[in-house]
């Protein structure tokens, strides 16, 4: 690691802005943390003070902005801030935490990217690598990749977002991937061709990386593709160089060659999106170098990430599954689609995000017996589905009404898939889903 003896500035309390703050502490630079809320933890804020970090909340002074030969930018601080605006005046160079990270470990990166479908993806990537290699997942996971800087790792399995691709300009990762594209974070990004825009720099120069691995079933990543080198192909077959799904299995080719690697009833991920999310993992283990022995092995012993289409428990005959982490149409229509043949129960709604549900109403119609529909959302989901010709339509007040109602209505599966965000009623989408765990599981 080099030694750092210059003024670094760091742009928000985050996670990743503390991680990186550390790390850089620790490593001799002077370290400023500049941060807009005052609504930070007071706690933290003296903690970082006494190991020698400079804290200033509620603004940006230009005591804290001058003479610094960098700044390192949190996820999530919209483009147009008033910082951003400040740093290019003072032309003070600003990246992201992951892009500091990848110049400070010089080891291959392994970026895994999308609107849904990210988190399963990079861990279950991780749990396969690491069954012959040290490859942490990191990322937008929760775990800063800087916060790994310092151990003896092969590589890295990262999560990353729009967000992080926003101030990132100098990080090429050995392999990319690209889950899936659907409209979200538009309000943050202004547009949806911006929001595009921001995931697609991953794989585009002066980042583009060895291979790309992008979903075939996605028509925008498809034609996208056609963009890039050394592309394979996940969910479609194609002459080679892919991953696909047949006679109940999946297989991957390359150079010609066909394999089969697993059949479907050995995975512990159900659903179509999954089997995605499976194929995408399938050929970065084949690129990296990993046996098909040890990826049959992780695979079918693998457990879903917690509020993601996570089965929590059989109880008067219906399986319980949170999917807390579904905050868009897009994602909810994904749980709904995987289970077939089944009385479904869909517990939705939460704080609006003015989505198109044109799709959502007619998968609804498909798949769903009774929708119950909870928080501030409910009104604009029933009328929707009304006029899509969907009437078996529950409004409850709180989540455990919800669930009580559910119950009480005898359903094959009780699905939470929200469809939208949680802050209405909840801390966090993953609030959200402890409130459907912990009710579920107080049954007896």
């Amino acid at each position: 690691m080099r030694r750092f003896d210059e003024k670094v500035l760091i742009l928000g309390l985050s996670k990743s802005g503390v991680a990186a703050a550390r790390y850089l502490n620790r490593h001799g630079a002077d370290i400023f943390i500049t941060e807009s809320s005052n609504q930070k933890d007071s706690q933290l804020v003296k903690e970082l003070e006494s190991e020698g970090i400079k804290v200033e909340i509620g603004g940006h002074s230009d005591y804290f902005i001058k003479d610094a030969c960098l700044a390192v930018a949190s996820p999530g601080i919209p483009p147009e801030s008033e910082i951003f605006s400040m740093l290019k005046e003072r032309r003070i160079p600003v990246i992201s935490e992951i892009e500091l990270a990848y110049k400070e470990t010089k080891k291959p990166f392994i970026a895994i990217t999308g609107t849904n479908g990210k988190t399963t993806t990079v861990t279950l990537t991780s749990e396969i690598l690491c069954s012959e290699l040290k490859a942490p997942a990191c990322g937008n996971i929760g775990v800063p990749p800087i916060s790994l800087a310092d151990e003896d790792n092969d590589c890295y399995v990262c999560e990353v977002s729009s967000f992080q691709m926003q101030t990132t300009n100098a990080f090429q990762a050995q392999i990319a991937c690209f889950t899936n594209f659907t409209p979200d974070h538009i309000n943050w990004h202004g547009s949806l061709e911006k929001y595009f825009e921001a995931k697609a720099k991953l794989f585009l120069p002066p980042c583009e990386p060895a291979f790309s691995v992008l979903n075939g079933a996605d028509e925008k990543l498809l034609e996208f593709s056609k963009r890039l080198n050394n592309v394979f192909l996940f969910a479609k077959e194609v002459e080679d160089n892919c991953c696909y799904e047949k006679n109940d299995a999946i297989y991957f080719k390359r150079n010609g060659v066909e394999e089969e690697i697993i059949k479907l009833k050995d995975c512990t991920l159900v659903g179509e999106h999954n089997y995605q999310n499976i194929m995408c993992s399938i050929i970065v283990a084949k690129l990296v170098g990993i046996s098909n022995e040890n990826i049959r092995k992780v695979i079918s012993t693998f457990k879903a990430p917690e509020h993601r289409l996570e089965f929590v428990r059989n109880y008067a005959g219906a399986d319980f599954y949170n999917d807390s982490k579904a905050t868009n149409p897009e994602a909810a229509i994904v749980a709904i689609k995987s289970f077939n043949d089944k009385k479904v129960a869909l517990i939705a709604g939460g704080r609006d995000k003015n989505t198109d549900l044109k799709e959502f109403c007619d998968e609804v119609k498909k798949h769903i017996s009774t929708v119950l529909l909870i928080g501030e959302a409910s009104e604009r989901f029933e009328k929707n589905l009304k006029e899509n010709g969907f009437d078996n339509i529950i409004l409850e007040d709180t989540m455990e009404n919800a669930i009580d109602k559910a119950i009480e209505m005898k359903h094959d599966v009780v699905l939470l898939s929200p469809a939208c965000a949680s802050f209405d009623m909840f801390d966090s989408y993953e609030h959200r889903g402890e409130v459907f765990k912990n009710y579920v599981l107080s049954k007896s």
